[in-house]
């Protein structure tokens, strides 16, 4: 592999984190507050390792073909060079008693995760809150598919890297060049923002919370600035503007862009879309259900709202909260665990394992029941009325079994650190479905402070292979990789 390359593109990458800071020194100018100086010594600093690198190796054969395995390595060092570098600001400003919260509060940033180690939101600086949330929104669609878009000299062509970084095992081609994919992506994306900020706006939210909201809610990230998250408002107008919201984000960004075409027919056609809303609705009528006959709200509008949301923020993995789960029916528990494991669509900012993939398995194991009763037929699974390919289905079967075992080793790691087993299981599922809010010690009301370091970096390992599909981070673990 070319190394030096390489480190070319990640150097620019870095620059692009360091130069997306100066927004968040606009904030700490504007409000006059604490934050300036970390902001702009972490932007200079960040933006001189990324210039030293572009530099020092420009003139490596920037223009060969770069080859899936270079697409891979680029990809995992670009989020773990983002992580530490969005970090910079919060250890300059003392945020955090060690660097391993700092790592950890930038690193759930970028993955959209959303777990805090953060007691007191409120107290902190503007600046430094904006940061928090814009590493929401540059980790949504991803740092590298930005990067494509705004930055064509890089000369990177081919799908590698988008296949490396955008959620979901078969990422759609809407234009025929990666750059040009990159910025339909990015227009969709920056529209759902903007349409966002000015409803929040209209509910009665001042410019820098809706904007920071708003990078929570498109990038399913969660990350509030208020201690009561959502909840702090206490208005039902805004709890159903960022509930609509996020479900959008939880769609594949593909249909959103089709549906600006005009092409709704395609649209509602998706298999996967028809599955996400079914099961919203199930689960949150469920909800709604056994909220009401438990008393845990005796106001039905207010328990459908309750429901809706929180079914809304587990499932599209946003972990944005208006209530305290921790104390429903087991039974609304029991489904927003189950939300957790599946996540929103392919090609969405949704983690989790991804609507398509549970499609694709429920479908196969529907084939091979047929099959049974007759072992002559034969039967193919199907999505969108084409068959799949047997290598498609064997990528989601060895996925969903490493996203499990990698699961459950996790739980256990995190378990040996002395976390009871409630707590364990649900910060690792949290964290890599890159989720947020667990059960336990780390619910919706609590955060991520108290868990012991050794803990801490297990579920960094986590957020880093779920926003990555596993395969990206793994793949460096494998010997084969570095040889020709």
């Amino acid at each position: 592999m070319r190394w030096d390359f390489i480190f070319f593109v990640t150097g620019a990458l870095m620059a692009c984190v360091g130069l997306s800071m100066l927004p968040a020194l606009g904030f700490s100018l504007y409000y006059g507050e604490g934050g300036l100086m970390p902001l702009a010594l972490s932007a200079g600093l960040t933006c001189m390792a990324g210039a030293t690198l572009l530099l020092a190796f420009r003139e490596r054969s920037r223009r060969a073909p770069l080859s899936h395995r270079e697409g891979m390595a680029i990809t995992a060092l670009a989020w773990i060079a983002a992580g530490l570098c969005g970090a910079l600001p919060f250890y300059f400003a003392g945020t955090f008693g060690n660097f391993t919260d700092c790592l950890f509060e930038s690193l759930s940033g970028f993955t959209t995760t959303g777990a805090s180690v953060l007691t007191d939101i409120e107290v902190q600086p503007r600046g430094l809150l904006f940061w928090r949330s814009l590493t929401h929104w540059l980790g949504g669609m991803g740092i590298i598919v930005l990067s494509l878009a705004i930055l064509p000299f890089l000369g990177i062509g081919g799908m590698q890297l988008y296949k490396a970084e955008v959620p979901g095992p078969t990422p759609d081609k809407l234009r025929p060049r990666v750059k040009d994919t990159a910025a339909v992506l990015w227009k969709v994306y920056l529209l759902l923002t903007a349409a966002q900020t000015v409803l929040l706006m209209l509910g009665g939210m001042d410019f820098f919370d809706s904007l920071c909201h708003t990078f929570g809610t498109v990038a399913t990230g969660g990350f509030s600035t208020k201690n009561a998250s959502i909840g702090y408002y206490q208005s039902a107008y805004i709890e159903l503007v960022i509930t609509v919201f996020m479900l959008l984000a939880g769609v594949n960004f593909t249909l959103h862009y089709l549906a600006l075409k005009g092409r709704l027919s395609d649209v509602w056609r998706n298999p996967e879309l028809k599955f996400y809303l079914a099961i919203f609705l199930a689960f949150f009528a469920i909800i709604t259900v056994s909220l009401t006959l438990s008393g845990g709200q005796d106001n039905l509008p207010r328990a459908a709202l309750d429901s809706a949301f929180q079914t809304a923020s587990i499932l599209t993995t946003t972990g944005y909260a208006t209530a305290n789960f921790e104390v429903w029916p087991a039974l609304t528990q029991a489904i927003l665990l189950l939300c957790m494991f599946i996540g929103g669509s392919a090609g969405s900012t949704a983690g989790g394992m991804k609507c398509m993939r549970i499609l694709l398995l429920l479908r196969q194991s529907y084939q091979e029941i047929i099959r049974l009763i007759h072992p002559r037929a034969v039967v193919h699974v199907k999505f969108g009325g084409r068959v799949v390919p047997g290598d498609v289905m064997g990528g989601v079967w060895g996925f969903s079994v490493l996203w499990l075992g990698l699961l459950f080793l996790s739980v256990f790691l995190v378990a040996a650190s002395g976390v009871d087993l409630m707590t364990s299981f649900t910060s690792v599922l949290a964290c890599i479905g890159n989720i947020g809010p667990g059960l336990g010690s780390v619910g919706p009301a609590e955060n991520y402070a108290h868990l012991p370091t050794f803990a801490k970096w297990v579920l960094l390992w986590c957020m880093l292979l779920g926003r990555l599909e596993i395969y990206t981070v793994i793949v460096l673990f494998v010997p084969e990789f570095y040889r020709k």
